[in-house]
């Protein structure tokens, strides 16, 4: 009759009598401790693969009340600059020892609440979350303060105080640097096309545009500002209403470069020069933004820094066991900069 082997060989205390090590040197070796010589987990790792070990992730978060996961909720993957910080928030914690559940709300709150509860049901470390633009009440997240499941809002955020950690874009700043700038190149008719005010990237990118132009005197015509969807339909709408009748704007500021890309083209269709007639300003540094004939000046969020500032972050909240921040706490204010292009 054929022997099978025994479990123990394919187990910690297997690998552990294997290599005359103690099994809790294999454990943090797994859990990637950093006080862990490099040339015992060289020798562990080599071991583990040679026997076959597969670890029991449920198993080892019952016993430890740690999974080593984190949840990730995002509007939509496709979006770059949420693409850039989740390739930085997944390298940066793998480097930890952690994966990471990648979810896609679709900007759907509906979405978002499901994914929520599923997250809480997966026993995650912690959820990481940029809001749908039409998220307006978070108490759906509720159910992960119950559970001493910290969260860290970025990007979209609550407009509410919220006991939650907040990291987010200088966006009044991108704003002010890109509407004066419009200012300073002689500009005194500016549209300005931004997204919807129930969400806090726009009600801040609005306050930044209002200030530079009161700052300088000069009126803001309601006509000229909308409020919408910022996708290319939209934008192309708000273009035709634009130049339906004279005075042509002089200059417009896009709160998104799909909108700002969208501008340059119907410029071109009906043979208004850019940036001699027109002046267009966009927001996030797309890389389409870079390549177009005129490329398009924009404000630079540095994306892949947000991403290490999360991980930083969510590293640090983990380490010290904190496990929600006060509702009144400052948030963390990630830079921009202006990127003057041909466009103005």
């Amino acid at each position: 009759m054929k022997k099978h082997k025994s479990s123990r060989n394919h187990s910690i205390q297997g690998i552990a009598e294997a290599l005359r090590l103690s099994p809790a040197t294999i454990s943090r070796v797994l859990n990637n401790h950093p006080h862990v010589h490099e040339t015992t987990r060289t020798k562990v790792m080599a071991k583990v693969e040679q026997m076959g070990y597969k670890r029991n992730l449920m198993a080892s978060g019952l016993r430890t009340n740690k999974t080593y996961t984190i949840g990730l909720i995002v509007p939509r993957i496709s979006m770059f600059v949420h693409a850039e910080i989740i390739t930085a928030i997944q390298n940066g914690l793998h480097a930890h020892g952690y994966s990471l559940i990648i979810c896609q709300s679709n900007d759907s709150v509906e979405m978002e609440k499901e994914l929520t509860q599923k997250l809480n049901a997966y026993r995650v470390d912690a959820v990481i979350a940029a809001c749908t633009l039409y998220t307006s009440d978070f108490s759906h997240f509720d159910i992960l303060r119950q559970n001493d499941i910290p969260i860290v809002f970025y990007d979209r955020v609550p407009v509410k105080p919220y006991p939650a950690f907040i990291i987010k874009g200088d966006d009044f700043r991108g704003a002010y640097l890109a509407t004066s700038h419009l200012i300073e190149l002689g500009s005194r008719r500016i549209a300005f096309i931004s997204g919807p005010l129930n969400c806090n990237l726009y009600i801040d990118r609005y306050a930044g545009f209002e200030k530079a132009m009161v700052q300088n005197n000069i009126p803001i015509h309601e006509e000229h500002v909308f409020y919408q969807e910022l996708n290319a339909e939209n934008a192309r709408k708000a273009m035709h209403r634009l130049f339906a009748k004279k005075p042509y704007p002089e200059a417009i500021f896009a709160a998104n470069d799909v909108s700002a890309l969208t501008a340059l083209e119907f410029a071109k269709e009906l043979g208004i020069s850019v940036p001699g007639e027109l002046k267009i300003v966009g927001y996030s540094n797309d890389p389409r933004s870079a390549i177009v004939t005129p490329s398009i000046t924009t404000i630079e969020q540095f994306p892949g820094q947000i991403g290490k500032v999360i991980v930083n972050e969510l590293l640090r909240i983990l380490k010290s066991g904190i496990k929600e921040t006060a509702v009144d706490a400052s948030p963390i204010i990630t830079p921009v900069q202006l990127l003057r292009r041909m466009s103005t």
